[in-house]
């Protein structure tokens, strides 16, 4: 059997899941969620084992640090999984919620209701917990879900997709409601972007060559790309604070796409401020790159280069800009930033007020590190990924974002003249 005829039948068998998972009741789903999240923390070695095997063959095709930290598990990132998992299961079940109701003058009443979508296919890369994250979100959800990882977590996604597909068969769920594609083929990418009438919605997580193998998509794109966030550090800052808030911003995780890219400084605290934040960054690791001017304060920084100010590093690499005032500094992240996450450092609640007015970002932050953008941060358990579109859904993606809404209307014999 060819890839695609072996992938449209199990697309096929997909679609016919979603159909019965779209009516599965909260407690069936919520049982399968509490077995998966036994299952994860009892099946740590197998896990580990799994994702040390692709660990080597990452390291043996000499991807980069940032690369290798993104596709690596732990014992703790392991029982992050499972409590995810938990929360999912803990929150309201988005089917069947009524959105608005209303009556009108004729007597017809109206009721927006959430659904779910149907069937969506997630294709990602380098990262072994959206296995597990998208499944879970899909499922309570009531949606069918389609994974389709990178070849690089093959073997580790391969393991999380059948303790899944377990979990859904002890309670008497349809295995095919999660269909992992074991295939590491990249044909598969563009079998599916053919099928409309297969696949609903396609998220896709990873980067430019992720993005250019969906171009053309026959089937709707919900779109996780890039992540160039800033942080700007404006001249009614606290300094202490805005140095707690960068540090962790570039530092703590900087394979994501929440960490921080670019930080733009306003001129008035820029002398003081830029000495006292390089030191702790260059003590990290953090390699700097800045304008002339701040160059002249940091003498450790290299001149950033214009393509600089456009780069999503997901390294220990950070560009620095010095601006003269607050309308250069929403200018120059309306230029450079992709959308997802900025965050201003201010005393100043006019300030405050105009940056998150006139920034127009996903997530927009005030005196707080652009590192929250994360479902399970938000209260959502986990998350599909971080959507930078201005369609049906924006910013980190959990339940709700995963439904869509019909209108059901009740009458009394009403006819329409």
């Amino acid at each position: 059997m060819s890839l695609e005829a072996e992938l449209l039948a199990g697309l096929a068998a997909a679609r016919r899941a979603a159909r019965a998972l779209a009516l599965a009741p909260t407690e069936q789903k919520n049982r399968a969620l509490a077995a998966l999240a036994r299952a994860i923390p009892a099946a740590t070695a197998a896990i580990l084992a799994a994702n040390a095997e692709d660990l080597a063959t990452a390291r043996a095709n000499g991807q980069n640090a940032a690369f290798v930290e993104r596709l690596t598990l732990t014992p703790a990132r392991i029982a992050a999984m499972a409590e995810g998992v938990r929360q999912v299961m803990d929150l309201p079940d988005p089917v069947g919620e009524v959105m608005a109701q209303w009556q009108r003058p004729n007597g017809l009443e109206i009721a927006q209701v959430r659904v779910p979508i149907g069937l969506i296919a997630i294709v990602y890369e380098s990262r072994p917990n959206v296995t597990v994250d998208a499944g879970v979100l899909g499922l309570k959800a009531g949606n069918a879900v389609v994974l389709r990882g990178g070849r690089e977590a093959l073997a580790t996604n391969r393991v999380l997709a059948g303790l899944i597909g377990k979990a859904l068969a002890t309670v008497g769920l349809d295995a095919a409601c999660v269909m992992f594609i074991d295939n590491p083929d990249r044909a598969a990418i563009q079998i599916m972007k053919r099928h409309p009438e297969a696949i609903d919605l396609i998220i896709p997580r990873g980067g430019g060559a992720l993005k250019q193998a969906l171009q053309g998509s026959e089937v709707p794109i919900l779109p996780h790309f890039d992540g160039i966030c800033h942080t700007y550090v404006d001249r009614d800052a606290d300094l202490n604070m805005a140095a707690e808030i960068c540090v962790n911003a570039k530092c703590s995780r900087p394979s994501v796409c929440n960490a921080m890219e670019n930080l733009v400084v306003h001129r008035e605290v820029a002398p003081q401020f830029l000495p006292l934040v390089a030191e702790r960054l260059l003590q990290a690791g953090v390699e700097i790159r800045g304008d002339e001017r701040t160059c002249a304060m940091v003498p450790a920084a290299r001149p950033a280069a214009p393509e600089d100010w456009d780069t999503e590093y997901l390294d220990l690499i950070l560009a620095v800009k010095v601006v003269d005032t607050l309308d250069e500094a929403i200018a120059f992240i309306g230029r450079h930033g992709s959308g997802l996450a900025d965050a201003i450092v201010t005393t100043s609640s006019e300030s405050a007020e105009r940056f998150q007015r006139e920034v127009d970002s996903a997530t927009v932050y005030i005196n707080a590190s652009t590192r929250f953008t994360d479902g399970f941060e938000f209260g959502f358990g986990a998350e599909t990924g971080i959507s930078t579109n201005r369609l049906h859904a924006r910013g980190p993606m959990g339940l709700r974002e995963l439904t869509t809404y019909k209108y059901v209307i009740r009458g009394t014999g009403q006819v329409r003249k």
